[in-house]
């Protein structure tokens, strides 16, 4: 199966004290590019994430965001107010604004004090029972991207195969445009060789060595037959899918030099006219193979 390079994923598990939400987005990319925030309780096992997350995929960037929370919900640390020490800071701002004659300051002023907002401590939840959880939740959350990525990979697939027959019947129409394309040459070449000549008579034996080099100059059997093995390798490659997106990069590298080649040597405006065809299907091709792992 194809997979494409795009998903997403998410997913929350919780345990009596602590619950750990896991977050997994791919986007296209060279390689494996794995970009993994956890909190501080679960750095120690930043490698055992990371090699969850490899085990599934083999190309595309990963952001991977690892939040905790409590096991009722709400944060794990919530912002609390030590009421007792704002209540002193009041009393002072009041009793020192009516000292000199200025008003007194408002909450907002209060609540700016030092220790009167302050974080509670992450609950004593043992590191081993935390990464459990995030094991779980992490399996969870990259099965799903995976399955995203499998989806989207279907679909990109079966405009690949269209595009592969739509190439397939243009180089089918260059091998059958060759022996047309030599004919009219060759007559161009003896309507040009008699109007100069004027009345003397052409030498056959001359013309037809001429046609005969410009038929080997323009000879493009070696590139069609490469087009026609590369072409069967990519029907392969679709069918068996797999992580293929960098050999079908290469493949249709390939395809294109010998697609050049042909219209190089082509020298017939409708050979000409199937090989720009094959060129745009080929720039085709490439944007889509570029989402493929």
């Amino acid at each position: 199966m194809i997979r494409s390079m795009t998903g997403y994923g998410r997913a929350e598990v919780s345990g009596s004290r602590l619950s750990v939400s896991v977050e997994c987005k791919s986007l296209n990319h060279r390689s494996l590019d794995v970009s993994l925030r956890l909190p501080g309780l679960l750095s120690a096992y930043e490698l055992d994430a990371r090699r969850t997350v490899q085990s599934a995929v083999q190309r595309g960037r990963l952001e991977v965001t690892v939040r905790l929370g409590a096991a009722a919900g709400g944060p794990v640390n919530p912002v609390v107010a030590n009421v007792d020490l704002a209540r002193e800071y009041a009393a002072l701002a009041r009793q020192v604004g009516a000292a000199v004659g200025l008003p007194t300051p408002g909450v907002e002023w209060v609540l700016v004090q030092p220790g009167v907002l302050s974080r509670e401590a992450e609950p004593a939840t043992p590191p081993e029972e935390a990464w459990g959880l995030l094991a779980e939740a992490l399996s969870q959350a990259v099965a799903e991207m995976v399955s995203r990525r499998e989806t989207e990979g279907a679909a990109l697939a079966k405009d690949l195969t269209a595009l592969h027959e739509a190439l397939a019947g243009q180089v089918a129409m260059m091998g059958e445009r060759v022996p047309l394309a030599a004919a009219r040459q060759a007559a161009r070449m003896r309507e040009r060789i008699q109007g100069l000549l004027a009345e003397v008579p052409l030498d056959e034996g001359r013309f037809a060595t001429e046609v005969a080099a410009w038929a080997t100059r323009s000879d493009i059997t070696e590139e069609l037959a490469r087009l026609a093995a590369h072409l069967e390798q990519l029907g392969r490659m679709l069918s068996e899918g797999g992580v293929v997106g960098r050999a079908l990069d290469f493949l249709i590298q390939e395809l294109n030099r010998e697609v050049n080649t042909v219209g190089a040597k082509a020298d017939d405006l409708e050979l000409s006219q199937v090989v720009i065809a094959a060129k745009s299907t080929l720039d085709k091709l490439r944007e889509q193979v570029q989402n493929i792992e």
